[in-house]
């Protein structure tokens, strides 16, 4: 499979028209297949998939440890391809407990000196904090990343979650490549003043949760029994009333789906991916697959083709602000500059 690419905004690189998330491969989901996350990897980077995103938070380090190995055994030509998109800062306890963000810039090289050793390379492609630290100014925690550009350990500059003031803010410390947002048919919340300003700027999205963790996927239903280490047991969207809700809609969105001959999730994906065109904006959906079943009905969403009867279809099928219930628990909906 030949990939498209895209210029990731005016400053950052090209790279493929779906990334990877592999977040789900060593947290938050569940119990995950080492073995498989592996091959799901090298099969994304075989099908031509150049992003790999990851946080050197997840599950403590294995991430970025399970990618350093993916790409130490995958040919040479696919690793040679690969791109990183790493974020820092989120603080973690031995406990698996969260206690606030560090965006100070001794803390960004120290935490990119750890990244760079875990991945096995000798520079990160995309950095960014993940989420803004309200007690340390955007400008220095961009200013650090400017630092490690400059010395050769990272490419490009990213944000994660933050809102229009602070993407004008770190826009005018450092050129910045890529804004990462949750963004997909039941999250919408970028297009009010987000997305004009990042449009504006020359800065991309690389959209997270286009299947909203599984909730629009299609495969998920009422009664699955969620483990105990799966953080979707305490999201408010996968909660009770909310879930009949929302899984409802997903069943409005399999009727347009089963009329194109494609996947719940292939749709869902396609219409993230024909937002870059209606919106004028390079839009990156980051699909989080564990699996290569998973990665390869993903990848068949590039060549669902949505024409406007569609689009207005899907819309009238999940209108924006359909979902019932807040994409994170409260106490991380207060970390998130990009909700106020």
């Amino acid at each position: 499979m030949n990939l498209s690419t895209q210029a990731l905004g005016t400053t950052g690189p090209h790279v493929s028209a779906l990334g990877l998330g592999c977040m789900g491969m060593s947290a938050l989901y569940g119990d995950a297949d080492r073995v498989e996350s592996i091959a799901t990897i090298h099969a994304a980077l075989d099908a031509g998939v150049t992003l790999l995103d990851t946080g050197d938070f997840y599950a403590m380090g294995h991430n970025e440890m399970l990618i350093g190995e993916a790409l130490r055994t995958a040919p040479a030509a696919a690793r040679d391809a690969a791109l990183t998109s790493v974020k820092f800062g989120a603080l973690r306890d031995p406990d698996g407990g969260w206690s606030g963000y560090d965006g100070r810039p001794a803390a960004v090289k120290n935490f990119a000196a750890y990244s760079l050793q875990r991945l096995g390379v000798d520079h990160i492609d995309v950095y960014r904090i993940a989420r803004l630290d309200p007690d340390v100014p955007i400008e220095e925690t961009v200013g650090a990343i400017a630092e490690l550009i400059e010395k050769g350990h990272v490419r490009h500059i990213g944000l994660s979650e933050v809102g229009a003031e602070t993407i004008r803010r770190a826009a005018a410390t450092a050129p910045v490549s890529d804004l990462q947002i949750e963004y997909s048919l039941i999250s919408r919340g970028i297009e009010e003043s987000i997305l004009p300003t990042v449009r504006e700027l020359g800065i991309g999205i690389t959209a997270y949760g286009v299947l909203s963790r599984g909730l629009i996927s299609g495969h998920f239903t009422q009664d699955r029994t969620l483990a105990a280490n799966d953080f979707r047991g305490m999201s408010p969207r996968f909660q009770g009333e909310n879930l009949r809700h929302n899984l409802g809609l997903v069943e409005q969105l399999r009727k347009i789906a089963e009329q194109k001959g494609v996947s719940v999730a292939q749709i869902a994906i396609a219409w993230v991916l024909a937002q870059g065109a209606l919106h004028d904006a390079a839009i990156v959906p980051l699909v989080g697959a564990r699996t290569r079943a998973r990665l390869t009905e993903a990848l068949g969403a590039l060549d669902v083709t949505l024409d406007a009867a569609d689009l207005a279809a899907i819309e009238a099928a999940v209108p924006a602000d359909a979902a019932a219930g807040e994409r994170y628990p409260a106490a991380q909906m207060a970390h998130l500059d990009s909700e106020r």
